[in-house]
């Protein structure tokens, strides 16, 4: 049971270009967002559609792939891990954001 603990699995598509951060040390970073679709009926029978977006983060040699075949508006699937963080603004306020630490990739669309 522990492979099913923290274990993020989605489809969706590419709202903008990867971010590609590249460090003094040589190594590389990307960093994305996703949409993921989903609807419903309402209670008058309407279908309600909404898009959910997610952060993904992305290290080591997958970077690689994501910097030379990953665009804007591409259909990927990708499996990882939730990820918490916190950061301070410059006004001083304390922000908290959930990411996905992509480990697979996999992408659906030419």
């Amino acid at each position: 049971m522990n492979a099913l603990r923290n274990k993020v699995q989605l489809i969706g598509r590419l709202g903008q270009d990867p971010e590609i951060i590249n460090f003094s040390d040589g190594n590389k970073m990307a960093k994305f967002t996703i949409a993921t679709d989903d609807s419903y009926k309402d209670k008058n029978g309407n279908k309600v559609e909404r898009a959910y977006w997610h952060n993904v983060v992305v290290k080591g040699g997958l970077v690689n792939v994501v910097e030379n075949y990953v665009s804007k508006g591409k259909e990927i699937a990708i499996e990882g891990k939730l990820t918490n963080r916190t950061y301070e603004t410059k006004e001083g306020e304390k922000r908290y954001i959930t990411e996905i630490l992509c480990n697979e990739l996999l992408m659906l669309s030419k």
